[in-house]
């Protein structure tokens, strides 16, 4: 199919809201029309919740999953852009929903306003063609990292510190030397260890960077332009502003993802 062609099944609306993609080589009307195709369900409607929605549904997401069992309240409007002062005792992913409308109406929008756990992960996941992670608790992580790679989803997986990110994509089933989250984070650490944004802070513009290179990196795998960097973790330092990327290796022994 040539990108004239994929051109031709897309509306007049489209041709001009998607137009900066369009020009570009890498993407054009085959890349968008992958994106208008696409379904991503993503897990938190907060810190990195809130760029990765709204640059997914800029770019035509043609649907778009929202988990979050939470309610905006004021201190998060620090970091948590896509809600506003309006929208205070809202659930997350009701305020999402109006926000995502508002910037694009033609994404659907599906919204599950409670927590995703072992009952229902599968049936949530497997109706999606892509996860994009950004919940703040590792037992959460495990669990959707779990399921993804035993439905094949790819995972694209984010987190913050007071001054830090990270950001890795995870598809072992893409490759055999390709890691899971698992590999990375065997278990969850003790409660008593793990300590949310409200215990240390936060810088808010933090959760913007990395939230917004989640949706790229969830965008790059939908339309397939530059290459996957899968089995590797990237690393963002706010107070230098420098970031390095580590290769993951793939533990042989993983419970979700080794050869047992």
């Amino acid at each position: 199919m040539t990108q004239d062609t994929d051109l031709l099944d897309l509306t007049d609306d489209q041709l001009d809201r998607y137009s900066r993609h369009l020009v570009l080589r890498e993407l054009g009307g085959a890349g968008q029309l992958k994106l208008l195709k696409a379904k991503v369900l993503v897990i938190g409607a907060g810190g990195l919740g809130s760029p990765l929605l709204h640059y997914l549904a800029a770019a035509g997401i043609g649907t778009l999953g929202i988990i979050d069992h939470d309610s905006v309240d004021l201190s998060n409007l620090q970091r948590q852009t896509i809600h506003k002062t309006e929208n205070i005792g809202t659930s997350k992913t009701e305020s999402a929903r109006q926000a995502i409308h508002s910037l694009n109406p033609d994404v659907c929008v599906q919204t599950y306003p409670y927590k995703i756990t072992a009952n229902n992960a599968k049936a949530l996941i497997g109706e999606y063609d892509i996860v994009a992670d950004g919940c703040d608790n590792f037992e959460t992580r495990l669990l959707v990292s779990d399921m993804c790679v035993a439905l094949k989803k790819p995972l694209v997986s984010a987190a913050l510190g007071p001054f830090d990110g990270q950001l890795a994509v995870f598809k072992p089933h893409a490759g055999e030397a390709l890691p899971c989250y698992r590999c990375f984070v065997p278990s969850a650490p003790p409660r008593s260890e793990a300590r949310s944004c409200s215990d240390v802070g936060i810088i808010g513009a933090l959760a913007g960077v990395m939230g917004s290179m989640q949706a790229l990196e969830v965008i790059r795998e939908i339309s397939d332009f530059g290459p996957s960097t899968a089995g590797q973790i990237t690393f963002f330092d706010a107070m230098t502003l420098k970031s390095r990327m580590v290769k993951l290796p793939k533990d042989p022994a993983c419970s979700a993802c080794g050869d047992s």
